[in-house]
């Protein structure tokens, strides 16, 4: 990863500005810009310079992977230890604005600041500006995305092997967990969701203990972590003999869901890729049963920008990674929701995620 381009982005973006320096406190952030994977850390991004700061604990690790910036390895808080790098830079001596995470600063935090920056330093409340520049995914990173993808797609056949009438969505999540660890994968992206019958009318329906029954849907909604970059794919498969109704259904979601990948290309808003979906479901009598947004970017977080939704206007752009998830939700009996990543290419997308869509019954 080329950490130092990154950084100067972020300074040619202050440039255009009146801010002297952005203090970067979000972790998948300074991860981005740096390269530093512990729990614990604060970026200083100016002209003069970039300054890491951790803790006692990450003394070894920060000055392996940290890139682009002097490490300094504080002995107190982090925000004192802050404090005392910005009074020793000779841009204290001048009245200078520093922009912060506003998004992820907490008031308390931002406080402890106030106290602890020099006077003539002033502080600016900044958002996404290290967000709009991951919204783009260099080569790299899209090998690391692929990679994640192909991992997290294996699980799903660890989860067909395993479920049936009777079976815990538990022991399926569990088998799909050890499979991921096993082979390679960091942790999930998220918490595995397997939600049968009246369950998978829950759009985030968790694996619980309830066992699996007959002639029901069974949403599986799963995602790994490989080198930092998450995956996320869902797939719902049929337990038993498929009722006539349950294929419509299934079948109608299949068609929004490609609806919305054939609507990727460059220049058209996310909100346009929205709409492709629900036109699909609204033509099936189903529009009123599809109650989430269409997808979300994915990177180093599994929920990123751009928010593929209604009225958004984020413009598509070679190098974006998003899902397209539609779904529709019966409460009280069953759910359907197809998912897969997609990476926005100068000619459309390419689909990333390998498992067919067809309708399964297990």
């Amino acid at each position: 990863m080329n950490f130092k381009a990154r950084q100067n982005k972020v300074r040619e973006h202050l440039a255009t500005t009146r801010l002297n320096g952005l203090l970067v406190s979000h972790l998948p952030n300074i991860r981005y810009l740096c390269g530093f994977t512990g729990s614990a850390g604060l970026l200083l991004v100016q002209e003069s310079g970039s300054v890491f700061i951790t803790d006692v604990r990450y003394d070894t690790q920060a000055h392996a992977e940290v890139k682009g910036a002097k490490v300094v390895i504080a002995r107190k808080a982090l925000l004192e230890a802050l404090g005392e790098v910005l009074a020793q830079r000779k841009a204290a001596r001048r009245k200078t604005a520093i922009a912060i995470e506003s998004e992820h600063l907490s008031v308390a935090e931002k406080k402890r600041l106030i106290k602890f920056r020099p006077a003539s330093i002033t502080l600016k409340d900044a958002s996404a500006i290290v967000e709009k520049a991951r919204m783009l995914k260099d080569d790299e990173e899209l090998q690391l995305i692929r990679a994640a993808v192909a991992l997290g797609a294996r699980l799903f056949d660890r989860a067909v092997e395993v479920m049936g009438p009777g079976t815990t969505e538990v022991e399926v999540a569990a088998e799909m967990e050890l499979a991921a660890r096993r082979a390679g994968a960091e942790e999930m992206s998220f918490p595995t969701i397997i939600a049968s019958g009246a369950r998978s009318a829950l759009p985030h329906g968790r694996a619980s203990s309830r066992r699996i029954p007959s002639g029901a849907f069974v949403v599986c909604d799963f995602g790994v972590i490989l080198s930092g970059y998450c995956s996320d794919q869902t797939r719902t498969v049929w337990v038993g003999k498929p009722s006539e109704e349950a294929r419509r259904v299934y079948q109608a979601v299949w068609e929004a869901q490609q609806a919305g990948v054939d609507a990727v290309k460059p220049g058209i808003t996310v909100g346009e890729v929205d709409a492709a979906t629900r036109k699909v479901l609204r033509k099936a009598g189903l529009g009123r049963f599809f109650t989430h947004s269409t997808g979300h970017g994915v990177g180093l977080e599994i929920h990123e920008s751009p928010r593929v939704a209604n009225g958004q206007r984020e413009i598509l752009q070679p190098g974006m990674v998003i899902t397209i998830e539609p779904g529709v939700y019966f409460p009280g009996k069953w759910g359907v929701r197809i998912e897969d990543m997609v990476a926005v290419t100068a000619g459309g997308c390419e689909v990333l995620t390998p498992t067919s869509k067809d309708f399964l019954a297990v």
